[in-house]
């Protein structure tokens, strides 16, 4: 199972971690994560323009799915998730203050049909 979960609060849950953010969270000098992300987190564009508006999640889902579509470290961290989700809970750490429209439900949303 795919949890998101805000990097601020502590404690974690159980699992994988994967911190699904191009940056790192302000604020935080060091996390116990499992795996860093970066590359199949939105574009420094996509996520600008979308700037949490819920307005424009549809649309900002909608692109998200298209740039990871066309990246070549999707298969690498679905292989990950199929992997590590054999043995427990994959959590993606994301440091966003909104808890429902980010990229972490984004990415959960988009990955969960192609496991």
């Amino acid at each position: 199972m795919i949890i998101t979960w805000r990097v601020y609060e502590k404690p974690f849950p159980d699992g994988y971690k994967i911190l699904v953010d191009r940056l790192w969270p302000r604020g935080i000098r060091k996390i116990q994560i499992d795996y860093w992300a970066k590359d199949i987190a939105p574009s420094d564009e996509l996520r600008t323009w979308f700037s949490h508006d819920i307005e424009k999640w549809d649309e900002f889902l909608e692109n998200y799915r298209k740039e990871l579509s066309e990246n070549k470290k999707l298969d690498e961290i679905l292989e990950i998730i199929r992997d590590k989700g054999k043995i427990g809970d994959i959590i993606f750490l994301y440091a966003a203050k909104e808890k429902n429209f980010n990229n972490a439900i984004a990415l959960k949303l988009i990955i969960e049909p192609l496991l």
